[in-house]
């Protein structure tokens, strides 16, 4: 067997969880996924079945679109709603305008430290397995690129967006960043991906209702 399934992932499981899944559902062992969903995120997730998990390089390097919404005036250790609060400030003083602005800045190129609680590596251990021990490892900063950045409304301190970036853009890192710009912190409470490459969130199926109707083909 051989494929590419699109699943629309639910919020509170791992990308590791659907692949485990697919292959109950498939009795196939060679299964993988590309891009990381973390569990707090829904939305595409595009799972490669058997000899087409060669095409993960491929893939990886993709562009992605998100919904999202973040939360101003709340720091967490992992970047969203899901982790332990590290502080929480008043936003009263900030403005729309102050907002509007600041997220401006991050259009274009920008330099990312990717976060602790990440599947990157560092010396062949996971950065998330040092977090979650409490150590904190060196990261190498990326360059990524914000190729459209969008306030789609406001309800404050939270504040709903849309992006479209490079690959190795981490969207917690994003909102931490646009938080300390504004000098009060913030976290990612809702995260969405919409978009992979080709692959539309509109393509997708729920892990329930996945069969062999849903495997489509890459062209060789």
């Amino acid at each position: 067997m051989r494929g590419i399934i699109i699943v629309d992932k639910p919020s509170g499981i791992t990308s590791f969880d659907v692949v485990r899944e697919i292959r109950r559902k498939f009795k196939i062992k060679k299964v993988g996924h590309c891009g990381t969903l973390d569990p707090l995120a829904t939305g595409l997730l595009v799972i490669l079945l058997g000899q087409d998990t060669k095409l993960f390089s491929k893939f990886s390097t993709f562009d992605k679109m998100y919904k999202a919404t973040l939360e101003l005036g709340l720091s967490t250790t992992t970047g969203d709603c899901n982790g332990d609060i590290l502080r929480r400030c008043n936003v009263d003083n900030i403005s729309i305008s102050q907002i509007e602005n600041v997220f401006k800045e991050f259009a274009g190129e920008i330099i990312q430290v990717p976060p602790m609680f990440s599947a990157l590596k560092y010396k062949g251990k996971k950065l998330y397995e040092f977090a979650r021990l409490g150590i904190d490892v060196p990261r190498k900063k990326r360059l990524v690129k914000i190729y459209d950045l969008k306030i789609l409304g406001f309800n404050l301190p939270c504040i709903d967006f849309y992006v479209r970036c490079s690959k190795g853009t981490y969207v917690r890192t994003l909102a931490q960043d646009i938080g300390e710009r504004l000098g009060c912190g913030a976290c990612i409470t809702k995260i969405r991906r919409t978009l992979l490459g080709p692959f539309s969130i509109n393509d997708a199926i729920t892990i329930d209702k996945v069969d062999e109707n849903h495997i489509r083909h890459w062209p060789s």
